[in-house]
């Protein structure tokens, strides 16, 4: 998907909403075989596309109840009851190929949850507008506290797995969108996004880790979802003694380089995803009035692609993963007919507010 290019003369300055909302549905229907090799985080992809076609408002073209009945039926469940087992964590799978592992006797045995799967999950299942009080909660994050190690990180599996910001923000987010936050020691997690914020303002992934926009947007997320950043830090009368703001910022605002798209880290090339995610990092610190807007639109058409979705880097074939993020930087600049998004939670405001 990333070694072929289109023809540049079929790039346009509109916001091609109608052929963005065929290609999802395309997805939702049938994935192309280079995807094979992403099938068990069929759920991840799932979420790109559902939540993708909410932000375009377009989510009335799916069958909601198929929708409800897949997802649910990814669900982890103890062998007894509600008795925790040897620490497994109880959320959802991501595929249908990953609920099971083979034993040595190539014999068919329950394979543990996934922390990132199981946000995915509740979030398509919010998007769709499924009652979530309906979800075994109790359950889900009484085995979600097995997954925070010590210094206040998550782990996204029971046994094993690396361990990063990315699962602390799929924790936080879980415990949002549940209403419940028993399933997290916020003071830990809050101590271990500090300790993950670099000398240049960014955050990486693990504390001492090269500063990255994805890194930073689950850091700053998850510090706005366990209200530990203020309404509006860039007042005067606003504080944060939890990180450094004002570096943060100034990292922030150099992501954004002469073609008007954003980078990941400094010295890389620009790419669609970061539109979102260091813009969104600005938004939730309300300074997303010192993005060069203009200048982001330019960028992101020259990664429309001709049938749909968006590129990583300008000319090149669309993905899902990119498609997304683009559209949800173009909500993010308001594009008209585009749902707004609640940034911090990765949904749009119609999904996070349950309407």
């Amino acid at each position: 998907m990333e070694d072929a290019f289109w023809d540049s003369d079929s790039e346009s300055s509109v916001f091609d909403r109608d052929r963005h909302i065929n290609y999802l549905l395309m997805m939702y229907q049938m994935l192309p075989s280079p995807y094979q090799d992403q099938e068990i985080n069929r759920l991840t992809l799932a979420y790109f596309v559902i939540s993708g076609l909410d932000v375009l408002s377009a989510l009335d073209r799916i069958d909601k109840d198929a929708v409800i009945n897949w997802v649910l039926s990814l669900q982890a469940h103890p062998k007894n009851g509600t008795i925790l087992e040897n620490g497994e964590f109880y959320g959802f799978h991501g595929s249908r190929s990953s609920q099971f592992q083979s034993n040595d006797n190539a014999a068919a045995t329950p394979n543990g949850s996934h922390l990132a799967s199981t946000y995915c999950a509740l979030a398509i299942l919010k998007t769709v507008g499924y009652d979530l009080s309906l979800v075994d909660a109790k359950l889900l994050l009484n085995s979600m506290k097995n997954l925070q190690q010590p210094d206040g990180c998550f782990i996204p599996i029971h046994i094993g797995g690396e361990k990063d910001l990315r699962f602390v923000f799929c924790a936080a987010a879980i415990c949002s969108m549940l209403k419940d936050w028993s399933g997290m020691n916020r003071e830990k997690a809050k101590e271990y996004i500090r300790n993950c914020q670099s000398y240049d303002g960014g955050f990486g992934l693990i504390p001492g880790s090269e500063s990255h926009g994805g890194a930073t947007y689950c850091a700053v997320a998850s510090l706005k979802l366990m209200e530990f950043i203020e309404e509006d830090l860039l007042s005067k009368k606003a504080s944060c003694d939890t990180i450094n703001v004002p570096l943060l910022l100034d990292w922030s605002l150099q992501k954004q380089a002469q073609d008007g798209g954003y980078q990941g880290r400094a010295n890389k090339p620009t790419d669609t995803c970061y539109a979102f995610w260091v813009g969104g990092v600005l938004r939730i610190l309300k300074a997303d009035k010192f993005i060069n807007e203009r200048s982001l639109r330019e960028f992101l058409f020259t990664c429309q692609s001709q049938y749909g979705g968006f590129s990583k880097f300008p000319r090149w074939l669309p993905d899902i993963y990119h498609s997304y993020y683009g559209f949800c930087a173009f909500s993010l600049l308001k594009e008209p007919g585009l749902n707004s998004l609640h940034v911090e939670l990765g949904l749009t405001d119609i999904a996070a507010m349950g309407l």
